[in-house]
């Protein structure tokens, strides 16, 4: 701290109508919006901050991170001079302004900080035509409930002034303490700069026996391995706890340096983007692969071969297995938690280790409030992301170091876990499909129909024929959740049609980061005999984005038999 006190500057500004965070508290929009609407940065890190009480909010601690991508630097610099200017005391920041999502989520646990601001749109594209997000997680480290978003929001819209300290400069790369005397403030405005793995692999050490992992990692007969971190935050922890840390060979990692425009891919760890980690495990050199999306919390299994791990199989398994991790054996299996659009593969295992399970709607935040009341212990969702309660996020790293972890206890390939879990399980044969960049009016009008359709009596007891199966209507309805813990009810969540047999059909709007809208239809048939010999599936082999479609019409989902009910599917 040298010289004058570094002015707080009120500036005047104009609210925006459109600053509603989705779900979890994160606004998503292209990175041109931000960059070309006067204040639209400003005036939502103001609406944000202002959402804090100011009882809570003068001298507290925060943590900022961002997965890289372009524009996070210029909005990390605004973070911490309107932070400051807005009586935050400290700023907790990963080096070069990096941190993964699941390590803010860590370090916000840590230190009990007030809460953090991760500045990422996930695995949505980078660069200056790509997205750019600011996400705001609460004081359990998860994301922001439905309460706080809609109070950011109703602040957005009337905001007049926002304050900031324009001429407050960070050094984001140097590690250690920066501290800052401001006018009218008795104490300075702190900030660390800390690197941005040490605390989350603190973390992991203490969940995990990494010897075990180690020894698979290493030596004569050791499991090679092949992780993309498609250029996005994860390159750094992927270096660090897999190779510095686990002994695996640096060149088993790859796409490890952060890019602002993620090398020009898109960063969506499944099988559509992730085509060089697929081609790679394709060739037999590798048994285990991973990849993962920009900040770190979603991720993709492949064995050896290119075998695919389907996101809601994964978390499946998982819960089947947790007694190979150490952190399980001590802390014991609660409850399991899933969204409802995730297949109810997950179910039957919770059935068999007699604990609950909760299906929640889509979003982080309900899993959040399970685990803080102590009934969850592992959650997902289909959309490749899984998690424990050893933070409130869904984190990626982690759930490849519990595969490793099942690997090595198991001595079985990614393929022969699978399968033996199928064998004692059955299998939930599941696709999404995405159909995107919808016009609103239309993607609304597809739901109300259908959901006239399917809520009309006559539709009750029909039955549908795809191939040789004969599917009955047993339930239909529009999902709402009650939460268990402080009965918050959530409406709307999507339609449902659930079979005789458990097989479903599943339609849910998508909140979208522009003006468009995604429908997405999930389709899920259980068989209990995996083998080669029982009855083909009805539904195609999995993929989560097929071409767009620009025009959907309810009336043709739905056949009577002889025809299927999921021509548009197919």
């Amino acid at each position: 701290m040298e010289g004058s006190p570094i002015p707080v500057l009120t500036v005047q500004t104009a609210p925006y109508q459109d600053q509603k965070p989705a779900g979890g508290g994160g606004l998503r929009r292209p990175t041109g919006l931000f960059e070309s609407q006067r204040n639209y940065l400003p005036n939502f890190v103001q609406s944000l901050l202002s959402s804090i009480d100011l009882r809570d909010r003068q001298g507290c601690t925060m943590v900022v991170g961002s997965d890289g991508r372009y524009f996070s630097r210029t909005a990390t610099e605004i973070v911490v001079q309107m932070a400051a200017a807005n009586g935050i005391g400290r700023l907790v920041i990963g080096q070069n302004g990096i941190l993964s999502t699941p390590a803010v989520s860590c370090i916000i646990r840590k230190i009990k900080a007030a809460g953090g601001i991760i500045l990422t749109a996930s695995h949505s594209p980078g660069g200056p035509g790509g997205e750019f997000g600011v996400k705001f997680n609460v004081s359990n480290g998860g994301p922001a409930p439905d309460a706080v978003s809609d109070k950011i929001y109703q602040i957005s819209k009337t905001l007049e002034e926002y304050a900031i300290c324009p001429d407050l400069i960070v050094d984001l790369s140097r590690l250690g303490r920066q501290e800052f005397d401001l006018e009218n403030k008795f104490k300075p405005f702190r900030v660390e700069i800390v690197d941005s793995v040490d605390i989350y692999l603190n973390l992991l050490r203490t969940i995990f026996d990494f010897n075990m992992i180690r020894s698979l990692l290493t030596g004569p007969n050791q499991l090679k391995i092949r992780i993309d971190a498609m250029s996005g935050v994860m390159g750094p922890y992927v270096r660090r706890v897999l190779c510095d840390e686990l002994g695996a060979p640096a060149n088993s990692a790859i796409n490890c340096i952060p890019l602002e425009d993620f090398g020009g891919q898109l960063p969506d760890p499944n099988l559509t983007y992730a085509t060089t980690l697929l081609e790679a495990m394709k060739g037999g050199e590798y048994g285990f692969g991973a990849a993962f999306d920009a900040d770190g919390d979603r991720y993709m299994i492949l064995g050896v071969n290119g075998f695919f791990v389907n996101p809601s199989d994964s978390l499946a398994i998982i819960a089947a297995n947790l007694s190979c991790i150490p952190y399980f054996r001590q802390m014991g299996v609660r409850g399991f938690g899933r969204s409802m659009p995730t297949s109810t593969a997950l179910d039957r295992v919770a059935k068999s280790l007699k604990v609950p399970v909760y299906e929640t709607p889509t979003g982080w935040r309900f899993f959040s409030n399970l685990m803080d009341s102590g009934r969850c212990s592992l959650c997902g969702e289909e959309s490749f992301g899984t998690g424990s309660d050893h933070i409130r996020e869904k984190d990626g790293l982690w759930a490849v170091l519990v595969w490793l972890s099942i690997i090595a206890a198991r001595k079985q390939s990614v393929e022969e876990i699978v399968r033996d879990h199928w064998t004692k399980f059955g299998r939930h044969y599941y696709c999404r499909f995405d159909y995107e960049a919808l016009e609103p009016r239309t993607a609304y009008f597809i739901m109300r129909d259908l959901e006239a359709l399917i809520i009309d009596k006559s539709f009750s007891n029909q039955q549908f024929a795809v191939g040789n199966n004969v599917y009955r209507v047993e339930k239909t309805d529009s999902f709402e959740y009650v939460d268990p813990v402080d009965g918050t009810v959530t409406k709307r969540q999507g339609l449902r049609i659930i079979f005789s047999d458990a097989s479903r059909l599943i339609f849910r709007l998508s909140a979208s980061s522009s003006v468009r809208a995604t429908l997405r239809i999930y389709a899920e048939t259980y068989e209990k005999d995996p083998n080669p010999s029982a009855p083909p599936s009805p539904f195609p082999s999995p993929r989560l984005h097929p071409p767009q479609a620009t025009r959907v019409s309810s009336n043709l989902l739905f056949q009577p038999v002889p025809v299927s009910p999921l021509g548009l599917l197919e």
